[in-house]
């Protein structure tokens, strides 16, 4: 949700900074949006409720889900893929097209977005979700992640027409520069390394 996040939990972990509170009976997910978009920090906002499974559910009925794929993908010598799309950076996904499983859309979206040949795909890494207006719609993004290979070290031709600015292999070491100008999903992703 833009720069904040929002948590479903049955507790609240004692080292989160910058974190809100909100009553579940209270709970206007509309609303939260367009607060989340005013604040400059990133805030977690917190949900207690016991059955976060069925919250979530509740949540997802009441708002559009797009489904999405994407992947983080490592090359022959180690180095991993990012892209700069819209001013940051970011892993390469996509909408999953119709009569399309979610796999098959992240290798396609890696290959169209990066003009490479993916090798390997291996397992989900991590589902995330985005909240974001959709032609003034307030839509959620459901993304799989996957772990995906190439052989060798590709030349990589970032999909101009998908607002992708550059694509780039980089060595674990340096993420720092990603880090810096990325999303708070993409970390939680870079995180799983």
């Amino acid at each position: 949700m833009n720069q904040s996040a929002l948590v479903l939990a049955d507790f609240i972990p004692g080292d989160i900074p910058h974190f809100q509170s909100i009553d579940h009976q209270d709970f206007d997910f509309e609303k939260l949006f367009k607060e989340s978009r005013q604040n400059k920090l990133f805030i977690t906002y917190f949900i207690l409720i016991k059955n976060t499974k069925e919250f979530f559910s509740l949540i997802k009925k009441r708002i559009k889900v797009i489904k999405a794929s994407g992947g983080l993908v490592k090359n022959g010598e180690g180095d991993y893929l990012f892209i700069h799309r819209l001013g940051k950076w970011d892993l390469p996904k996509g909408k999953v097209d119709e009569a399309e499983s979610m796999k098959q859309a992240a290798v396609r979206e890696v290959e169209e977005e990066c003009g490479i040949k993916v090798d390997y795909l291996g397992p989900k890494i991590l589902t995330t979700y985005h909240a974001y207006l959709l032609k003034g719609e307030l839509v959620l993004k459901k993304t799989n992640w996957y772990e995906m290979g190439v052989n060798k070290v590709p030349r990589l031709k970032p999909q101009i027409e998908e607002d992708i600015t550059a694509a780039i292999w980089l060595e674990k070491d340096k993420f720092s520069k990603i880090r810096q100008n990325t999303y708070p999903l993409i970390e939680d992703i870079l995180n799983t390394i």
